[in-house]
C-alpha cells in the first residue's frame, strides 16, 4: 500500500479550481452583505431545495466523513443507527412540530427563541453553551483538514516563532483556517449555505467511486460480510446486550440515548442546522427544509460508513494496514478515509475524492462559524454588552466575531487530537449541551405551564449531571482525563460511544425531572397571549401553501419515515 498520495496535474487542477470557486462565491456575494440581517441570516430569502441541501451539508463535515468512516471501522453496521434512528425521526419532528415555532416567532436564533418562551437568563446560558459547542465542532473539522493535508502534501516543517514550535500539522491548521475565514467574512451565511450545496454534490460524486471500487475489490457485499466479525454486519440483531456488539450498547441505550435524547437534542435544538431552515423564504419552505434533507441523509451511510468497514475487512485479510495513533498501540481510525483514498483512487479520480474530503471539512468549519457569529452577535453582544446600536455596528461585530470564532477553533482542534475517532468526541459534547437543552424545549413547547426559572435550573442541573456521570466513568482502555474518570472511576464502559449515550440519558433525565418539579413550585410569569406562536396548544394550525399534495410536509414526512423503517429492517 502506498504511504503518500501521488497526485497528477489533473488532481492538482481539480483541487485548485475548487478553492478558487469557493473564494469566488464569497467575493460574488460580498456586495449583497449590506446589513446584519443579510450577513447573519441570509435575508430569509432562499428556496427550500437550497436550504434543504445546506441543512444536510452543514452536518456533512468532519463529523460525517471522517467520524462516520472511523465509526464504520470501529463499530461496523451499528453506526447506521446515527442515521435511520438517530436522525430521520428527529428531522421529521423538527419539520412538522418545531419549525412553525422557530420561523413563526421571527426569532433570529435558537437562544432568542428561549428568551421569548422563557426568560433572559435561559437564553444567556444556552447562548454561551452553544458558542462553546460550535467552536469545538469547528475545531474538529479544522483538525481533520490539517490531518488530511499532512498526508496529501508531506512537508518537513520545523519552525520556531516567538518560542512556539510550528510543525507540519500546525502549518496546515492555520492555512485551512485562513481559507474559511476569507470566504465567511466576504459572504456571511449566504456564502456558507451556497458553498454547502456545492460541497454536497462534490462529496457524493467524489466518494461514490471509492465505495464501488472498494466493494468490487473485497468481493461485493457478501465478500465484505465474509471478512468481518458477525457482530459488525448487523444493526439491531446484536443489540440484546452490551457484550454482543462492538459499540458496547444495548437496545435501550440506542433508542433512548441516541434515538431520542442525542438525536432530538441535536436536530431540533442545534442552531447550526436550524439556521439553514430559518434562512428559507417562507414558512412552507422552512418546514420542507429538514424533509428535503432527510432523503439524501438516509443514503449517506453507504458513502461514509461502508469505506470504514471495507478498510477493516482488508486489514483482517492482510491487504491493508491501518495506522496507529502516534506513540501508542491504538488504531487511528480517523485516518481510514485518507488510507482508502491512497489505496484505490487513480489519478484524476483521486483529485475529485480529495476535493470532496476537503469540501466536507470546509463545510463543517464554515457551518459552525456562521452559527457562532450569529449567536454571539445577537444573543451575547447585543443582549449583554452593547444594546441599541445601528445595524451597521452589528454587521461589523458579526465579521469580527467570525475572526474570533476561527481563532478559538484552532485551539479546540488540538483537543480533538486526543481522540482516535472524532465522532466519539463530538457526541460527548452533544451529551453535555444538547441533551439537557432538549428537555427544556420539549416541556416548553408542549406544556405551557413550564416556567423560565424551571427551564434555567433544569439546564444547569442537566449539565452538572453530565459532568458527574462523565467524571465517575471511563471507557475501556482509556486514561483518566478528557475521556472521564476525573472524579473517580466507579464504572467502565465498553466504548466511548456507550459512555456518551448514557451521559446523554442522565443529563436529559435530570434536566427533565428538575424542570417539572421546579415548574410546579414556581409561578408562571408569561400569559397565554405572550406564549402565542411559542407553545403548541396556543399556536394556530399552519395552513400549508404547497401547490401539489406530494409537496406537503405531512406526505413527505410519511415517505421519509417509511424508507428509514424499511432500511432498518433490511439491515436488521
Amino acid at each position: 500500500m502506498q504511504t503518500t498520495f501521488s497526485l497528477g496535474t489533473i488532481d492538482w487542477a481539480i483541487i485548485l479550481i475548487y478553492f478558487v470557486f469557493v473564494l469566488g462565491i464569497g467575493w460574488t456575494l460580498k456586495k449583497y452583505m449590506k446589513d446584519a440581517t443579510a450577513f447573519l441570516e441570509a435575508g430569509r430569502s432562499l428556496p427550500a431545495w437550497v436550504t434543504g441541501l445546506a441543512f444536510i451539508s452543514a452536518n456533512l463535515g468532519a463529523l460525517e466523513v471522517i467520524g462516520m468512516a472511523a465509526s464504520g471501522a470501529k463499530y461496523g453496521m451499528m453506526t447506521v443507527h446515527f442515521y435511520w434512528i438517530g436522525a430521520i425521526p428527529a428531522m421529521i419532528f423538527l419539520a412538522i412540530f418545531m419549525m412553525p415555532f422557530y420561523y413563526g416567532s421571527k426569532a433570529r436564533s435558537v437562544p432568542e427563541y428561549l428568551k421569548l418562551r422563557f426568560d433572559e437568563k435561559t437564553r444567556g446560558f444556552n447562548a454561551f453553551a452553544f458558542a462553546i459547542m460550535t467552536v469545538f465542532a469547528s475545531g474538529i473539522s479544522m483538525y481533520a483538514l490539517a490531518l488530511l493535508a499532512q498526508v496529501i502534501i508531506p512537508m518537513q516543517i520545523d519552525w520556531n516563532f516567538l518560542g512556539i514550535h510550528i510543525g507540519e500539522f500546525d502549518f496546515y491548521l492555520f492555512v485551512s483556517a485562513i481559507i474559511v475565514l476569507v470566504y465567511m467574512v466576504l459572504g456571511g451565511l449566504t456564502s456558507a449555505i451556497y458553498n454547502e450545496v456545492l460541497q454536497f454534490f462534490l462529496i457524493v460524486i467524489g466518494f461514490a467511486p471509492l465505495v464501488i471500487i472498494g466493494l468490487l475489490d473485497i468481493g461485493g457485499w457478501e465478500g465484505l460480510k465474509a471478512n468481518l466479525p458477525e457482530n459488525m454486519i448487523h444493526t439491531w440483531k446484536v443489540s440484546g446486550s452490551p457484550d454482543a456488539n462492538p459499540m458496547g450498547v444495548e437496545w435501550f441505550g440506542i433508542l433512548m440515548g441516541l434515538g431520542f435524547v442525542l438525536s432530538f437534542g441535536y436536530w431540533c435544538t442545534n442552531f447550526l442546522v436550524v439556521q439553514r431552515a430559518m434562512a428559507a423564504g417562507s414558512m412552507s419552505a422552512a418546514r420542507k427544509t429538514p424533509l428535503i434533507g432527510a432523503f439524501p441523509k438516509m443514503f449517506i451511510p453507504f458513502l461514509v460508513i461502508i469505506p470504514g468497514m471495507i478498510a477493516l475487512a482488508l486489514t483482517n485479510i492482510g491487504e491493508l494496514e491501518l495506522p496507529l495513533k502516534e506513540g501508542t498501540m491504538i488504531t487511528d481510525f480517523d485516518k481510514v478515509i485518507p488510507v482508502m483514498l491512497m489505496k484505490y483512487m487513480p489519478v484524476g479520480v483521486l483529485g475529485l475524492g480529495l476535493t470532496a474530503l476537503m469540501a466536507s471539512f470546509m463545510s463543517g468549519m464554515a457551518g459552525n462559524v456562521s452559527a457562532f457569529n450569529t449567536v454571539f452577535t445577537y444573543d451575547i453582544y447585543q443582549s449583554y454588552i452593547n444594546r441599541n446600536k445601528p445595524d451597521q455596528h452589528y454587521l461589523k461585530v458579526g465579521k469580527w466575531t467570525t475572526v474570533v470564532g476561527v481563532l478559538v477553533s484552532i485551539l479546540t482542534a488540538y483537543v480533538a487530537r486526543s481522540f482516535n475517532n472524532v465522532m466519539d468526541f463530538l457526541q460527548l459534547i452533544f451529551a453535555f449541551i444538547n441533551a439537557p437543552l432538549f428537555a427544556a424545549f420539549l416541556l416548553g413547547m408542549f406544556w405551557k405551564r413550564t416556567t423560565g426559572h424551571a427551564a434555567f435550573w433544569g439546564l444547569i442541573g442537566g449539565t452538572i449531571a453530565a459532568t458527574i456521570h462523565h467524571g465517575l466513568t471511563l471507557p475501556a482502555k482509556a486514561t483518566v482525563g478528557v475521556k472521564g474518570g476525573f472524579i473517580n472511576v466507579l464504572h467502565t464502559y465498553p466504548s466511548e460511544m456507550a459512555q456518551n449515550f448514557w451521559t446523554a440519558i442522565y443529563a436529559f433525565s435530570t434536566a427533565l425531572l428538575l424542570t417539572i418539579v421546579i415548574t410546579l413550585v414556581t409561578r408562571r410569569l408569561k400569559s397565554d397571549e405572550d406564549l402565542k406562536g411559542l407553545v403548541y396548544s396556543l399556536t394556530p394550525r399552519i395552513k400549508d401553501d404547497s401547490k401539489y399534495w406530494y409537496q406537503k410536509p405531512g406526505f413527505m414526512a410519511i415517505v421519509a419515515g417509511a424508507i428509514a423503517l424499511a432500511l432498518s429492517i433490511i439491515f436488521w
